[in-house]
């Protein structure tokens, strides 16, 4: 497999996190990260995707494909719904938790999504009514934000972020069929769920496996 694969990346710390799952496939594949952290700072500060965030977003992407890349995967759920847009011919641009919100749809009508920062909400539900409007199914959306959980993060404490998120989850989580981390960050939480009676998914590994699939099937 040739050097195909770009990831977009808003924190920093995705780079290790995404090299270790190609690691964990075997794969030889060398991929490039492009990380500019402005882009969650300045969705947060602003509530919303604005125009310069989304011509932001576009200019990395067109700049990917122009060195090369036949797949973007955006790692961040934020922006994800813009990335997604960017239509290049040569390129496809795959944010990181659509395959997580299709399998969501796929389990139950109830879902309810977690998120460590309340800017991911919105995007997130977007994206699980999108899925369930391909799908021709009507679901109901339930949201929690994870009081505490970002300032672990943000204090490098990651094993406090992820046990915050589990507490989380354990309070909100029945009623539910299935429940969404909106979150790449907060895959790990669900390690510390594996006895919640309703299954529990993060997008990391769905994403990487879809942009492989689409790699693969290039060749």
């Amino acid at each position: 497999m040739t050097e195909n694969l770009t990831f977009l990346h808003t924190l920093q710390t995705f780079v290790d996190t995404f090299n270790g799952l190609l690691e964990e496939r075997s794969l030889s594949l060398e991929a490039t990260h492009v990380v500019d952290e402005n882009l969650l700072r300045d969705a947060r500060e602003a509530g919303e995707i604005t125009d310069e965030i989304d011509s932001a977003v576009s200019v990395h992407i067109e700049k990917a494909a122009a060195d090369g890349a036949k797949v973007v995967l955006c790692t961040c759920s934020t922006i994800g719904g813009c990335a997604e847009q960017v239509q290049l011919p040569g390129c496809r641009v795959i944010r990181i938790d659509r395959p997580m919100a299709d399998k969501a749809v796929e389990i139950g009508t109830v879902i309810l999504v977690a998120a460590a920062l309340e800017s991911t909400i919105g995007p997130t539900g977007e994206l699980i009514r999108d899925s369930a409007r391909q799908a021709g199914k009507q679901v109901r959306i339930r949201d929690v934000v994870c009081e505490g959980a970002w300032d672990r993060f943000e204090q490098g404490d990651n094993e406090g972020y992820h046990e915050r998120i589990a507490k989380s989850l354990r309070a909100n989580a029945e009623g539910s069929d299935v429940v969404v981390l909106a979150q790449a960050s907060m895959a790990s939480a669900a390690k510390l769920c594996e006895d919640l009676p309703v299954p529990v998914l993060s997008s990391p590994e769905l994403g990487m496996a879809a942009a492989i699939e689409a790699l693969e099937a290039l060749e």
